[in-house]
């Protein structure tokens, strides 16, 4: 296969919040004697692209062909054309979205400072059979499509009374369009994407309420946005559209308008005092924040925004009459990339499944080619997010080829020394400040992948990378022996971190030496492998010398995040595990059996306490109303998983409603609550470790293995014992774990499914 060279443009405009230049249609006629069994087309579109093929569209999904710095790798999409093709005229047309090229929406993270700005561009080859019959240069025509603007974060102005009909057709007129030009080509490496595309999930959310509201005042722009004018057209009253739970995607509007009517569509996670908040999203000009604009060019129409996506749960709609506010004038196109599901859970109290499925939903809402880190105010790959989210994301979505191609990603985004971003992709902008709980991803990802996949390649792949950040990280030792750079436990409860970064960082640094002198080991990279060992070694000394008090077992301040970490990573001995255990749950009695973490933290606490017998307090903080808690996340009315466990009453003053890195206790009910804890294809062994919660009267959890053979485990009580079920294929072996004081009635079944009666001691 051979990537074309060739780039073209339709100008060198392009947009910013003050100078909209619309998206441009791009039409290429070509001829055929006969219709070829097989046509290929080779089409890249940066920032974003649509493609059609006499007149029928055959984009893969939203937001095609990847989210990416062109500068490091360029993607393309592959189609199968000959279904679509006819004897005669044919015709290829596309439409170019800003997407990265040009990322107005990206300013506070320096976007609009990339080398690589510019108007958007595209890329083409069509080949039959060995032949190439076409590639993009300047015979291809051009003309300014309705998108007047878009910006993947900021949203999209439509015009219909600048649609051109037919024009993507074989025989429309394009005498009167202007040729493209050629545009320099990008200096990425051309690969065919390989992540899962973009697309609806099925779900089409409708309005569970109308009603009249405005625009909550008091926005407040960023610095970096500040002097940029707001759009001082933008209506701020209308019909607010409440959908009943925070996710993301697109809206549908559906409309029979009369010419030049202006609807605009304002999106947002909040409500306060009846009307739309956005005031947290503040990284863009007023009127920029996640708002789309449709003008109407009469009659009947449908809109669906191109080249953006939202995440919301209101959306004001300004600009209807009473008579267009039908049942069906907007609908909620809830969309992700399309990964398959690979595990569930349930149980009796519907406060844990309600808890699982906003984790779930929080999950879907941020995976958009990769993790991100909130779908309505950044969209950004926040490395930390997915480093702490690998695990349960991959027992629970089948997204090894997402993952695969995140990390080829962010390796393109390491610097020479080693150092990575906090986010991917970025252009010179999240290379200090992060530190190793957020640069963790670079080992997290591979690993998780390799063990609940099998793949050894991801290993292959992001050896190097690896080996790299270590020697890089390893330098910025101190006298300690310690590293004391980058974040620390973000989002602590009460926004006080009750645990030092260097603690944290050194830990985390700590952990990613011992994941990489596994994937060393299994590589057979014997002096890569001796060398994280090392650090892996020095570490744990460095610590245990500074922040481990052998006497009282207690690691750095005692707190929840520091005790639950130390345990979680082993800095305790075997002989001190009992004490240190104690001194946790001691900790948590001391504070009402609340939790007291932030992101760092949480990862660790719940796990730790089942490993110290204390599942039931475990549930009880997880599923508390009270907060700080999950459970109050349920009790204040959200719908997915929040930035911070401080709910305000303002939004302004905490975090979004949508994030994935609390997430961990989809992974917590799966393997500790149900008790499946499934160790990958390569050992092929299934421990059912289930905790009888007392709330409970049964839980069950399954996953899919990459071969698509299916693990479940269930139990439920029946008087005062519990059935334990395990469905298993017959090459899995697997033993049972019991809580303390449980026993099987009967020696368990050599099968690898059966069912066996559980009795007290």
């Amino acid at each position: 296969m051979e990537f074309p060279n060739v780039f073209i443009c339709a100008g060198t405009d392009y947009s910013t919040f003050t100078h909209f230049v619309p998206a441009p249609y791009l039409r290429r006629a070509f001829t055929l004697k006969n219709s070829p069994r097989s046509c290929r087309l080779l089409v890249s579109g940066l920032g974003f692209y649509r493609v059609w093929i006499n007149g029928t569209e055959i984009t893969k999904g939203l937001l095609a062909p990847y989210i990416s710095n062109p500068d490091h790798l360029v993607y393309f999409d592959r189609y199968e054309l000959a279904p679509y093709l006819a004897e005669g005229e044919n015709v290829l047309g596309f439409q170019l979205g800003n997407g990265m090229q040009n990322a107005p929406g990206g300013t506070v993270w320096d976007f609009q400072k990339a080398a690589w700005r510019s108007a958007p561009k595209l890329s083409f080859a069509v080949d039959i059979g060995a032949v190439r019959i076409l590639e993009a240069d300047e015979t291809v025509k051009t003309a300014p499509s309705p998108v007047l603007f878009d910006d993947l974060r900021c949203g999209v102005r439509y015009d219909a009374r600048k649609e051109i009909p037919g024009w993507n057709e074989p025989g429309f007129d394009d005498g009167g369009w202007a040729n493209a030009l050629i545009a320099e080509a990008p200096k990425g490496e051309k690969r065919i994407c390989g992540a899962e595309p973009i697309l609806p999930t099925g779900r089409v959310l409708r309005p569970v309420s109308v009603k009249p509201a405005g625009i909550r005042g008091g926005y407040d722009p960023h610095k970096l946005v500040k002097d940029i004018p707001a759009d001082k057209e933008m209506s701020r009253t209308g019909l607010l559209f409440d959908f009943g739970e925070n996710n993301a995607g697109i809206v549908r509007l559906k409309i029979n308008g009369f010419p030049g009517q202006k609807i605009e569509l304002q999106f947002a996670e909040f409500e306060t005092d009846g009307d739309i908040d956005y005031t947290f999203i503040n990284f863009y000009p007023d009127g920029f924040s996640q708002r789309d604009v449709y003008i109407c060019a009469g009659g009947e129409a449908v809109f669906e925004p191109p080249f953006t996506y939202h995440g919301f749960r209101y959306c004001l709609v300004s600009g209807l009459t009473p008579e267009q506010v039908k049942d069906d004038v907007l609908e909620y196109i809830v969309c992700s990339s399309a990964i398959p599901a690979c595990g569930y859970f349930r149980c009796s109290d519907e406060t844990a499944n309600t808890l699982y499925e906003m984790a779930e939903r929080s999950d879907r809402a941020n995976f958009w080619y990769f993790p991100t880190d909130c779908p309505h105010r950044e969209k950004n790959g926040w490395t930390g997010d997915a480093a702490l989210s690998a695990q349960h994301m991959l027992m629970t979505m089948a997204c090894e080829k997402s993952y695969v191609e995140w990390m080829r990603n962010i390796r393109a985004a390491q610097k020479p020394d080693g150092s990575i971003p906090g986010i991917v992709p970025t252009f010179d902008w999240g290379y200090t400040g992060c530190g190793p709980s957020w640069d963790a991803v670079i080992t997290e990802i591979p690993y998780w992948t390799h063990y609940y996949t099998g793949n050894t390649q991801i290993l292959e792949e992001n050896a190097d990378a690896i080996d790299q950040y270590l020697r890089f990280a390893s330098g910025k030792r101190n006298a300690d022996g310690l590293v004391d750079y980058g974040l620390g436990d973000w989002c602590p409860v009460g926004g006080v971190k009750k645990v030092c970064t260097e603690f944290t960082n050194s830990v985390s640094l700590m952990h990613m030496a011992l994941n990489a002198s596994e994937i060393f080991l299994d590589l057979q990279q014997p002096s890569r492998q001796e060398a994280a060992e090392s650090l892996y070694i020095d570490l744990t000394n460095a610590l245990c010398k500074k922040y481990i008090d052998q006497k009282t077992c207690v690691a750095e301040s005692g707190s929840q995040t520091a005790q639950s970490m130390a345990l979680y990573y082993g800095l305790f001995r075997e002989s001190e595990l009992d004490k240190a255990r104690q001194h946790l749950v001691n900790s948590i009695h001391e504070n009402g059996d609340f939790l007291d973490v932030g992101i760092l933290g949480a990862r660790c606490l719940f796990r730790v306490l089942t490993q110290a017998g204390e599942a039931e307090l475990a549930y009880k903080m997880i599923t508390r109303p009270e907060y700080p808690s999950y459970g109050h996340f349920i009790e204040a009315g959200l719908t997915a998983l929040p930035e911070c466990f401080e709910l305000r009453t303002v939004p302004a003053e905490g975090g979004s409603a949508c994030h994935h890195m609390f997430g961990d206790i989809k992974g917590w009910f799966i393997s500790d609550v149900a008790g499946l804890e499934w160790w990958g294809p390569r050992q092929n062994i299934l421990i059912v470790r289930p905790n009888f919660i007392s709330k409970l009267t049964f839980a069950e959890a399954g996953c899919t293995a990459p071969s698509g053979e299916e693990l479940r485990v269930r139990w439920e009580r029946q008087g005062e014992d519990v059935l334990l079920t395990v469905s298993a294929p017959r090459n899995v072996h697997s033993g049972v774990v019991l809580p303390k004081g449980w026993e099987l009635a009967e020696p368990k079944p050599k099968e690898s499914s059966y069912t066996v009666r559980v009795i007290r001691k």
